[in-house]
Parts: structure tokens; C-alpha cells; sequence
């Protein structure tokens, strides 16, 4: 959602991955030298037993730290700084943003915007991005669908067609072409795609986020299955993790949360059929899932989805079963959220059982990050969600060979 007015809402921060060196193995030289075997007596043979050499002693492998180690280690502050996803213009950022996401040590964060500089200048901001952030490697997604909601271009990157001309092709085909271009994002240091678009829009029906831009894959629950589960598939196979959006369906509503607010849907129930596309996602292995900010009358009328525990633990943890990382839409900038303070928004989302707080904004950085710092510091309860969260975000990078720290 947020990727179609991406371009107009600033945000910046990029970094250069710290790859600590390997502690250097000691020379061969200084094990411990054998005793040569005495010389036999000229004219005389030896009856004695050969005498047996030591073996030179081979190198240990350094063990790769594990989730429950890297999490005991991180103190609450960094712990909540897992939590937060942030904006960084895909076109660069400057030092002094690199700076604020170094002091917060956040988990993630979100190419904005539009940039056709390719993959090598693409992985040169990844680059700064993960130098400037101490302690485990960062997340870095950006919005690749396809059509017009595609951040990246330029050399190095194909053009992605939309989602509804990838809903033409078999999908084996889209499979091999996701992987295509899940192999062009990890050349570029980016390791989340905000993709595919789960949500149906039905024939004939106005949909301004979704419809309106070609972003579905069909317009029937079953053909949207089919080829998000293709896309995702072939992200995973290229090392990149796909995200199902917008949990649990934008395909049904009348107007965009990224610049509305009031938002609903009527029609969606916990038992419909247009959530067969997230499940079908979900079963593909590793996925996130993006929760909408939009209100399910049928569901919880009484909040947005992405505060709402009955449609995050209820319906995606309980119902689908879904254990993996759940990421907001942004709650920076979109204009349904906005008349909840921004520490509220973070708090909210990660109380009904999200993980990762997306924000675009980086000037929302600060009030979301005391707000869940203050909450989890004086409630227990609070502070087991968090984590709880921190250490879904861990085993998503473990998944992907980061969790090293970078220092």
C-alpha cells in the first residue's frame, strides 16, 4: 500500500554490511612438533615397534552463534530495536539518518521511493545500511510487485509486468520468473520482498489500492492462490523472503488507506474464502505476512486489522496457523492511523501480536521506539511479547545466514 505514495513521503537511511573478519586460525607450525622416529643401526634391523607420530591437530571451527544466544546477549534496548522496520530512500540517504538507525540498532529496513541507479549502487546503500547498525545484520525490503509498484530499476533489474499480466502465465512460469528476480534483489543486499499481493478483487468491483492498479493476480480467490504461492515459491528459491499482503484483504474495500482514513471492509468474514491466497502463501515454507490497516466490520469493528488481536492471533496465528513474522503496512504516514499518536500505533500493533513495525517515516522513529521501550520496561507481559517478536525476527535472519551480529 504504502509503495504507491512512497515517492512523496521522504524517508532515508542506508549501510555498508560489517563483515567482521574470522578469527585467524593459528599456523600449523605451532602444534606440537613430533618425536622423530630413531635411525636403525646400519647393518641391523630395527625389531622394535614403529614408533607412531602426532597427528597434527586440525583447526576448530568457530560455531556460528544461535538465535537463543544472539537474543540473550541483546539488551532490552536493541531487543526492541529488532521490532522496527524503517524508511530509507531507495535513492540514497545521508550520514546523519545512517546515524539514527545506528543509535535505535533497528531490525529492518524499507527502500522508499523510486530509484533506477541497479543493483551495484542498490547494494552499496545496503552496504552503508548494515555498517551503520551494530549488533545483528539488518533486514532490508523494499516493494518489488511488479507494474507500478516496482521500487526498484536500472541496470541489473528486469522490468516486473503487473500482477495481473504474471496472473496470465502458468505458474511454473512465474515461479522460475520470481526467482529471476529474487536473485536480482540479493545481488542488491535485499533480503524481503514486500510481495506478492494476496488480495482479490472481485469482478467489476471499484478497488482504488488494488484494482485500480493491476496489483491482483486474478480476480477469483482460487487463481490468486495459485500464482501469489508461485511468486513466493520463487522468491524463496532465490534466498529472498515474500511477504503475503494485505492480511486479511484490501481486494473488497472502497478506498486507500495510505491516504483515507475510515477505512472498511463489509464483507470479509473469519471464514472466508478470499483468505485461501494468504494460506496458500503460508504453506509455501517461510513467508511474512503484512497485516492491512484497514477495519473488518465482520470481524473486529472496532479497530484497525493491524491492532486488532482478534484478526492478528485470532485469525492468522490461531486460525491459519501462522507462527512466522508479521509486519505491519506503514503506520508512519497512512492517513488511517493517523489520529493515533505514533508510540501508540507501534504499541498497539505489537500487543495484538505483530512483529515488526513498519514505519516510512523516520521522523516517527524516536516516539516508537520509547513507546515500546517505556511499555515492555514496566509490563512483564508486555515485555515477553516483545521477545517473543525479537526472536521471530532472529530465526527469519538465521534463515537467511545474518544473524551473526555485524558487532
Amino acid at each position: 500500500m504504502r509503495a504507491l505514495v512512497a515517492v512523496a513521503v521522504a524517508v532515508t537511511l542506508g549501510a555498508a554490511t560489517a563483515c567482521s573478519a574470522a578469527p585467524r586460525e593459528p599456523p600449523l607450525a605451532s602444534a606440537t612438533p613430533t618425536t622423530p622416529s630413531p635411525t636403525p643401526t646400519a647393518g641391523r634391523t630395527s625389531t622394535g615397534p614403529a614408533p607412531t607420530p602426532t597427528p597434527t591437530p586440525h583447526p576448530t571451527a568457530t560455531p556460528r552463534p544461535t538465535v537463543p544466544s544472539v537474543l540473550a546477549r541483546l539488551p532490552l534496548a536493541a531487543r526492541v530495536g529488532q521490532l522496527l522496520m524503517v524508511g530509507v530512500p531507495a535513492g540514497g540517504t545521508s550520514d546523519a539518518a545512517l546515524r539514527q538507525l545506528g543509535r535505535y540498532r533497528v531490525g529492518g529496513v524499507i527502500l522508499t521511493g523510486r530509484s533506477h541507479a541497479g543493483t551495484s549502487a542498490t547494494a552499496a546503500l545496503t552496504a552503508r545500511v548494515q555498517a551503520a547498525v551494530p549488533g545483528p545484520a539488518v533486514l532490508v525490503a523494499t516493494d518489488q510487485e511488479g507494474g507500478a509498484v516496482q521500487v526498484l530499476t536500472g541496470p541489473g533489474f528486469s522490468a516486473i509486468p503487473s500482477a495481473r499480466s504474471q496472473g496470465r502465465w502458468s505458474a511454473a512460469e512465474l515461479r522460475a520468473r520470481a526467482g529471476d528476480w529474487g536473485g536480482q534483489l540479493r545481488a542488491a543486499g535485499v533480503r524481503v520482498n514486500l510481495a506478492p499481493v494476496a488480495d482479490t478483487v472481485p469482478p467489476g468491483v471499484s478497488n482504488p489500492p488494488i484494482g485500480a492498479f493491476g496489483r491482483q493476480y486474478g480476480s477469483d480467490p482460487a487463481t490468486v492462490a495459485t500464482h501469489a504461492a508461485a511468486f513466493a515459491a520463487g522468491l524463496a528459491d532465490a534466498g529472498v523472503v515474500p511477504t503475503a499482503k494485505h492480511f486479511p484483504g484490501l481486494g473488497r474495500v472502497s478506498a486507500n488507506t495510505d491516504v483515507s482514513s475510515g477505512v472498511t471492509d463489509r464483507v470479509t468474514t473469519r471464514t472466508d474464502p478470499y483468505l485461501a491466497p494468504f494460506r496458500a502463501v503460508i504453506r509455501t515454507g517461510h513467508p511474512f505476512v503484512m497485516m492491512s490497516s484497514a477495519v473488518y466490520s465482520r470481524i473486529d469493528p472496532a479497530q484497525p486489522a493491524a491492532f486488532s488481536p482478534t484478526v492478528i492471533t485470532g485469525l492468522l496465528r490461531d486460525d491459519l496457523g501462522f507462527d512466522g513474522v508479521v509486519v505491519s503496512d506503514d503506520l508512519g504516514a497512512a492517513r488511517q492511523v493517523s489520529a493515533v499518536p505514533a508510540g501508540d500505533r507501534a504499541v498497539r500493533f505489537v500487543a495484538a501480536g505483530g512483529d515488526m513495525v513498519l514505519t516510512v517515516s523516520p521522523a516517527t522513529l524516536p516516539a516508537m521506539f520509547d513507546a515500546l521501550y517505556d511499555r515492555a520496561a514496566r509490563d512483564p507481559a508486555f515485555r515477553a511479547r516483545v521477545d517473543r517478536s525479537a526472536e521471530r525476527v532472529l530465526l527469519a535472519k538465521q534463515r537467511l545466514g545474518l544473524v551473526a551480529p555485524n558487532g
